[in-house]
């Protein structure tokens, strides 16, 4: 009935934000400030949306925007600290997860989302860390979630199987890297991890034939080579160094 009224989108986007439905209310607001570039209000709400969502960056412009229109503005000084804390917290993961501090990557995360609690990339990041932590039901738990979400998240699939390949369900494991790949066919992370998976099962699985022909010294050889395939693999790991021991007694 009045397309070109700012207040409107802007009312509209603080419904949707009391909703948790962060995307839809960006547009909103989005929308309200080109209509009318001093509204306030709909800067301030395109920047917590941004920020809901984990764009540090493009909620700091918009603080600094409502700022300058009211330079006293308490909420937005505030906000424009959450913003600054995150990009904080962004720069020290990405250090901690460089140096295997997965521990770190998981706090500065659980920080970050204390502001950002709609973002889908800092909860992936904090998954995966917690399965390389071998913390696997909670990070299935927030890859999970998200998938409930979004079923078509390539990362998420990629830390389910990640989860579901360190418990030693590889052919489980194998389905979901190939979902994500399907979904991100650019996706490295779960590339690599899919070829590691069907590696190690194929290099098992001729180690688990050789033995049962009597092969032992081919054997010893093929289980010594699954054992180079990953080393953070520990469950399947020491089951292939129970299966060399006791191709060891065999030999010796």
């Amino acid at each position: 009935m009045c397309p070109k009224n700012a207040s409107y989108y802007g009312n509209r986007a603080a419904t949707l934000m009391m909703l948790c439905r962060y995307r839809e209310a960006l547009e909103d607001s989005q929308q309200a400030v080109r209509l009318d570039n001093s509204f306030m209000k709909g800067h301030l709400r395109e920047g917590k949306c941004h920020l809901s969502l984990g764009n540090a960056m493009a909620a700091s412009r918009c603080f600094q925007k409502v700022l300058e229109l009211e330079p006293d503005n308490s909420q937005a000084q505030q906000e424009l600290k959450s913003a600054e804390s995150i990009l904080e917290y962004e720069r020290m993961a990405e250090i901690g997860f460089e140096k295997r501090d997965y521990r770190m990557v998981v706090f500065c995360m659980d920080r970050a989302l204390e502001s950002a609690s709609a973002c889908h990339r800092f909860k992936i990041l904090k998954a995966e860390c917690l399965a390389l932590l071998g913390r696997y039901p909670e990070a299935q738990s927030v890859a999970s979630d998200i998938l409930r979400m979004d079923s078509t998240n390539a990362d998420a699939l990629y830390v389910r199987g990640l989860c579901l390949y360190y418990e030693d369900c590889i052919d489980k494991a194998v389905q979901f890297f190939v979902q994500a790949l399907r979904m991100a066919p650019d996706h490295e992370k779960a590339r690599l991890a899919c070829r590691n998976a069907k590696a190690l099962k194929a290099k098992k699985e001729e180690g688990n034939k050789a033995f049962k022909e009597g092969s032992f010294d081919a054997a010893y050889v093929l289980y010594s080579e699954a054992l180079t395939i990953d080393p953070n693999n520990i469950k399947t790991n020491a089951k292939l160094y129970c299966n060399r021991a006791t191709v060891g007694s065999k030999t010796r």
